[in-house]
C-alpha cells in the first residue's frame, strides 16, 4: 500500500472519529436503581445531567439505602455511555488504539 493511500486513510478514520466523538457527547444514557426509585441520566461524555428520585425513597431513617440508590444509577448510567462510547469507537478504529482518540 503505498504512502499516499495510507495517509488518506488515517484521515478519514481521523474524521471519522472526531465526528463518532460528537455524536456519542450529544447521547443520553438513562439507568435506575431501587426498582426506579431514582434515575439518572448521562451524557456520552460522562456527564450527569439529571437525578429523579421518587419521594417515597426518601426515608429519614435510612438515607443510607437512598445515597447506594443514587450511586448505583449513576454508576450504572456512566457504565452505559462509557460502553457505548467505546463500542462506537471501535467500530470506526477496527479495533485499533490510537492515544488522545479514545
Amino acid at each position: 500500500m503505498d504512502m499516499k493511500k495510507m495517509m488518506k486513510q488515517a484521515q478519514k478514520m481521523q474524521r471519522d472519529a472526531a465526528l463518532a466523538q460528537e455524536e456519542i457527547a450529544a447521547m443520553t444514557f438513562e439507568a435506575s436503581a431501587g426498582g426506579g426509585m431514582v434515575k439518572a441520566t448521562a451524557t456520552g461524555d460522562m456527564t450527569v445531567t439529571d437525578i429523579v428520585i421518587d419521594p417515597t425513597a426518601v426515608d429519614p431513617e435510612d438515607v443510607e439505602m437512598l445515597q447506594d440508590m443514587v450511586v448505583a444509577a449513576v454508576n450504572e448510567a456512566l457504565r452505559s455511555a462509557s460502553e457505548a462510547a467505546n463500542s462506537r469507537m471501535n467500530a470506526i478504529m477496527g479495533g485499533m488504539k490510537i492515544p488522545g482518540l479514545m
